[in-house]
């Protein structure tokens, strides 16, 4: 950690998400932020018959995930100040002067209780509290770290549409693209071993399986047209069996890294992304939508507010909803494969990605961050006149 000693500079997130979970914006972003900085991912802790510490290990290049180790047997309240003791001993023994916390959960403030943080910023990537077995607590929490946050940034335009109100500097950050990674999937990667025995056409989803996906329309889907393949890649979240689609034609390949999407990927004929219209997806902004546009599969969503603009009007995805039109969607990305049309999408696709990348994102967000310190100490010195 040589290259940080002179500026101490360092980055504690508080994740819901652990780090090797689906790989989405919190790894991105905070892969960027250790770039110039010790950042520290905290998970949600774990809990044991064992005397409480901090597991900490490296990941991507110089991310510290940082795993709270948690006696059992206290209540959520003293576990989070248990939590707090660990992380402040962590802050003091790294001498982590020049901190930013940066929230993803506001269920978990409590535990940077007795840091000082220089910069709170909280990257709402979701609308937690819509989301299935969400706890009552969540939304008050969420009220307390707007009050304490010096920055919030949303996940999309439409969650910045419901929290612009409740902060005076609340900004839109969409989901952004490795379009390099994502690019291998045009390059004739090999089928891999669970998905080449599979028929074509192949229409693919990855990502967590739970209340968001639409399960009622992957099933009709399934029933129609029994000569499709149905490639369903990620964990199944908060769902009982009995809800989930089932069929000769449906295929369930389990979870996949990060590296390994652009293999399956190449071999998609149509990418899917059967979100339900409901609370939990109100708010979404998939991060699937430009990697699957950067791998050069055509794709198929139904109509969510931050797919449908910009995506669904730029004629770069189709935007079906009800399972007969869903269809007709896929049929016609199908047809279009091997036509003229299919490349000028690809084309017009590829332009709009072009100004995309979560390094361009990080440095729109460090601007912002870095007006946040400047009113932060201008507001100090205006209280020492």
């Amino acid at each position: 950690m040589d290259h940080y000693s002179d500026t101490n500079a360092a980055l504690i997130c508080l994740s819901h998400l652990r780090w090797d979970f689906v790989f989405q914006r919190p790894q991105h972003l905070m892969i960027q932020a250790a770039l110039t900085r010790r950042v520290y991912y905290v998970e949600l802790p774990m809990f044991g018959d064992w005397d409480d510490h901090l597991d900490i290990r490296t990941v991507g290049g110089s991310v510290q995930v940082a795993v709270p180790y948690i006696r059992t047997g206290f209540d959520a309240a003293e576990s989070q100040a248990r939590t707090a003791a660990l992380l402040a001993e962590l802050a003091e023994r790294e001498h982590l002067r020049d901190l930013t916390l940066w929230v993803y959960t506001p269920m978990e403030l409590p535990v940077a209780a007795q840091l000082r943080p220089a910069l709170t910023v909280y990257d709402c990537m979701d609308e937690l509290a819509n989301f299935r077995f969400a706890p009552p607590e969540l939304r008050p929490r969420e009220q307390q770290l707007f009050r304490q946050a010096d920055l919030v940034f949303t996940g999309g335009h439409r969650l910045w549409e419901a929290k612009r109100g409740q902060h005076p500097h609340v900004y839109p950050f969409p989901s952004s693209v490795e379009k390099a990674h994502f690019a291998q999937a045009r390059a004739g990667l090999n089928d891999p071993a669970d998905q080449a025995p599979l028929g074509r056409p192949r229409l693919g989803f990855y990502g967590v399986i739970d209340e968001r996906f639409d399960t009622a329309l992957i099933t009709e889907l399934a029933r129609c047209r029994p000569d499709w393949e149905f490639v369903l890649l990620g964990p199944v979240v908060k769902l009982e069996e009995s809800e989930l689609p089932r069929a000769a034609n449906i295929h369930y390949l389990g979870m996949k890294s990060y590296a390994e999407l652009p293999a399956y990927l190449a071999h998609w004929d149509v990418a899917l992304m059967p979100f339900a219209r409901n609370e939990a997806t109100e708010f979404i902004s998939p991060t699937k939508t430009p990697e699957y546009l950067a791998a050069g599969v055509p794709v198929v969503s139904t109509e969510i507010r931050d797919v449908v603009r910009p995506y669904g009007e730029q004629d770069l995805v189709r935007i079906a909803n009800r399972a007969d039109d869903f269809e007709a969607a896929c049929e016609a990305a199908l047809a279009e494969r091997h036509q003229p049309e299919s490349r000028e999408r690809q084309a017009r696709a590829d332009a709009y990605l072009a100004g995309l990348s979560w390094s361009q994102t990080w440095a729109e967000m460090e601007t912002l961050m870095n007006e946040a310190r400047g009113r932060k100490a201008a507001k100090t010195e205006a209280a020492d006149d």
